[in-house]
């Protein structure tokens, strides 16, 4: 039997770590021959025997990640990211760790001066506990899952920080100075916080070009069957399905000539400036432009196993 190539969307992936924890927690699951993760496009591609999806999404769930199977051309949900990677804590993070790196900058100058303990505390608490959440909510995850990640790494140390700060000021006697490492956990958080956001910003900027790509694969298909020509969707065409391809329209998917010649516009896939001329015999690929000529072909490639398809991928 051929395995069967299934995509599934992961959500809390953070790092390197993480995508060897799901690659492997997928490798386990019944059926499954093959599992890639892509930390950029947050997804993963499974190679499997068949049959109930849940359990793929299950294995992932157990390894303390969220992951549901994506329908066949979808992208990554960018909106979900702007939500989770917004501006806006970004900014409130660099405004309230600002005042307290000031002090850093100051002593290269030969100014020592420090903010009140108070004022200390009452700038780091909110990035540690409201701007920082996302960190601890997914460390919590990865802990029950009996394994780490760059979230729980950056929750402990920043942790670490503001609870011996917080000891410090509290056990000091009456009127003593005491240094404090307030600003350490809150410029941390504030700077993985503009990481993530420039990450999830760079993610964004690459969607228009995907979206180009997904614009050369057409809808419907022109299938030859029973001695006439019928128009199905896309994905009702199979391995071995005769198409017609008429002049001036997109080749569907990828095959091989078996009538008619023409010339064929590949240069949005290829970079190939000049129509390149198809016979019998020749390869079609998913997404070029037909000419002049009326072509038949036979499907050799259909659905994520086309040449586009893993462009997009």
């Amino acid at each position: 039997m051929k395995p069967e190539t299934l995509t599934l969307s992961i959500e809390g992936m953070t790092c390197a770590s993480c995508v060897a924890r799901v690659e492997r927690a997928l490798a386990r699951a019944p059926g499954v021959t093959q599992a890639s993760v892509n930390l950029a496009s947050e997804s993963a591609q499974v190679q499997w025997q068949g049959g109930d999806p849940q359990l793929l999404e299950a294995a992932v769930h157990k390894a303390g990640y969220t992951a549901h199977v994506r329908p066949d051309g979808a992208q990554t949900d960018w909106q979900r990211l702007d939500a989770a990677h917004g501006a806006w804590p970004v900014v409130a993070a660099l405004l309230l760790a600002a005042p307290l790196a000031l002090p850093m900058i100051g002593a290269l100058f030969g100014r020592h001066w420090m903010l009140p303990a108070l004022w200390q505390f009452a700038l780091a608490t909110p990035v540690q506990f409201v701007l920082g959440a996302r960190f601890y909510r997914a460390g919590w995850h990865a802990l029950k899952a009996g394994t780490g990640n760059m979230d729980l790494l950056v929750a402990l140390g920043t942790s670490a920080g503001w609870g011996l700060s917080t000891w410090l000021w509290w056990s000091a006697p009456p009127g003593t100075m005491v240094h404090l490492y307030y600003e350490g956990s809150a410029v941390v958080i504030a700077l993985v916080l503009l990481g993530k956001w420039l990450e999830a910003r760079t993610k964004r900027k690459t969607t228009a070009a995907i979206r180009a790509l997904q614009a050369l694969r057409p809808d419907v298909a022109r299938v030859w069957r029973d001695g006439a020509e019928h128009t199905v969707p896309l994905a009702q065409v199979q391995v071995g399905d005769s198409v017609i391809v008429r002049p001036g329209e997109r080749v569907p998917l990828d095959g091989v000539v078996t009538e008619g010649r023409s010339s064929v516009d590949e240069s949005m896939l290829t970079g190939e400036p000049l129509p390149v001329h198809k016979a019998p015999g020749d390869s079609v690929t998913g997404g070029a432009i037909n000419g002049e000529g009326r072509l038949q072909m036979r499907v050799v490639a259909t659905g994520t196993e086309t040449v586009l398809a893993q462009i997009i991928r």
